[in-house]
């Protein structure tokens, strides 16, 4: 586990999500999401997740993984609902995981939430359950917040395994 502090956060993520409406991350910088959809992480991942760390409320962070997530249950989806196992980008993950490839998704523990949400790589986890295999995830627990927002309300899209 790697512990992080952002000084410099603009709170995006937190306040993106207000009143149920659905949390829109910006684009990620072309060398994290090639590192994401390959799986080819560097360390230290502070350095490596900057461009999304720095979208939180200043303050301090744990991050953890690459590791696979074996209880996709408790997932809320950021982005919308979740991707059709039959989507094009949930194709070419499928065929990626299957040419051993092991792209990563990126959860955020919300201080007090009992539930991950999503940030990065929701058709990535639904190739993997296509191919019955466990997601690979990076997780950003929140430790402490500086001045700021909190987290986004619990009423987000709930991962599809959820109902299982």
């Amino acid at each position: 586990m790697e512990r992080v502090t952002v000084s410099d956060g603009t709170g995006l993520i937190e306040t993106g999500e207000t009143q149920g409406k659905t949390l829109r991350i910006p684009a990620l910088t072309e060398s994290l999401r090639i590192a994401l959809a390959t799986g080819q992480l560097r360390r230290p991942l502070g350095e490596t997740l900057g461009p999304l760390l720095r979208l939180l409320s200043s303050g301090h962070y744990e991050l953890a993984g690459p590791e696979p997530l074996f209880d996709d249950r408790r997932l809320v989806a950021t982005g919308g609902d979740w991707p059709r196992a039959e989507d094009g980008r949930v194709a070419y993950y499928r065929r990626a995981i299957r040419s051993g490839l092991r792209p990563v998704a990126v959860l955020l523990r919300p201080g007090g939430r009992a539930r991950d949400l999503v940030l990065d790589g929701h058709h990535k986890i639904v190739a993997y359950q296509a191919e019955r295999l466990a997601p690979s995830v990076v997780r950003i627990g929140v430790l402490s917040r500086g001045s700021g927002p909190t987290a986004p309300p619990g009423d987000g899209h709930h991962h599809p395994s959820a109902a299982r």
